[in-house]
């Protein structure tokens, strides 16, 4: 079963905020405002729409009186603080374009990739829009000041409690593997948010200077060859998305004959991390998690 969910989040990678280059440069920080008159209104933002979870979450931290809409997203079902917020999208559907304009924002936020066709419609309708891709710990802090300016906030509480999710003191960590999924094996390069994540914690990524023909920017697809020639001394796997059971993903990969031939098997170093937070950021929440197993599992076992 683990197999069969390789095509949806390759369709996820495609779309969500991570949207990562595949060139092997080290990418910048990236936040491009799109507008219908390409000027950014001077005033500050009032009314905003928000079509990412992350950007929702940044924006609620900073001042949660300027939301007045949100995506639909399941980072966000338990959480009370956004009850009642009204929702414009349901989990990965398009947002509603007509229950964002009766919102009357002056500002919608979507993520590139997934969000940029409803934002050129809402463009056409006039509405101020902003597109964002985060792919690396300094995008993050560079969006964070961007939409703080724009709604006249203070970044800076939210830049320490970033700065707190990192290592007090970085150390050698051990050579990992990250493998979001078995069919084909795939693995983050240091060109996405996964990446930039290990090099922040000093991990030795394997796969972190590799480029290939992966559809997906900023991963490439390894061989069982590769695997074996890399024996990581750490493996990280990744669950899927829309959740399941983590025996079954690591049954899946137990099927691979060179698994048992790795280091990290060999020593029980293998461990599992949620899809938000390591691949694909989610929420401030999510990364503050996929941190805390970073620590434990990289740092404090070697």
């Amino acid at each position: 079963m683990y197999h069969r969910w390789i095509s949806s989040i390759l369709l996820l990678f495609l779309s969500i905020v991570l949207t990562a280059c595949t060139t092997a440069t080290t990418q910048q920080p990236q936040v491009q405002i799109t507008t219908n008159s390409q000027q950014f209104p001077q005033e500050s933002v009032t009314r905003i729409v928000t079509l990412s979870s992350l950007s929702t979450d940044i924006i609620y931290n900073l001042d949660q009186t300027k939301l007045v809409g949100i995506t639909g997203s399941k980072l966000f079902n338990d959480d009370p603080r956004l009850n009642d917020i009204p929702r414009v999208s349901e989990g990965q559907t398009p947002p509603n374009l007509e229950k964002i304009v009766a919102l009357k924002p002056d500002l919608v936020i979507g993520a590139e990739g997934f969000s940029t066709q409803p934002i050129q419609r809402l463009q056409q309708l006039g509405i101020t829009t902003l597109l964002t891709q985060v792919n690396t710990w300094e995008s993050l802090e560079e969006l964070t000041k961007k939409l703080a300016q724009f709604i006249d906030a203070d970044p800076q509480p939210l830049l320490n409690r970033y700065q707190s999710f990192l290592p007090n003191k970085l150390t050698q960590s051990p050579s990992t593997l990250v493998l979001v999924s078995r069919q084909p094996i795939l693995a983050p390069n240091k060109n996405s948010w996964a990446g930039d994540l290990l090099t922040k914690f000093q991990a030795k990524n394997v796969a972190a200077e590799l480029q290939g023909q992966s559809p997906v920017g900023g991963y490439v697809t390894l061989s069982a060859e590769k695997v074996l020639e890399a024996n990581p001394e750490v493996i990280i796997v990744v669950n899927p998305p829309q959740g399941g059971s983590e025996t079954a993903v690591l049954d899946s990969f137990k099927k691979e004959p060179f698994w048992q031939q790795l280091q990290a098997t060999k020593n029980n170093r293998v461990y599992m991390f949620d899809y938000y937070g390591l691949v694909n950021p989610g929420s401030i929440n999510a990364i503050e998690k996929a941190c805390q197993q970073l620590k434990r599992d990289l740092l404090m076992m070697k």
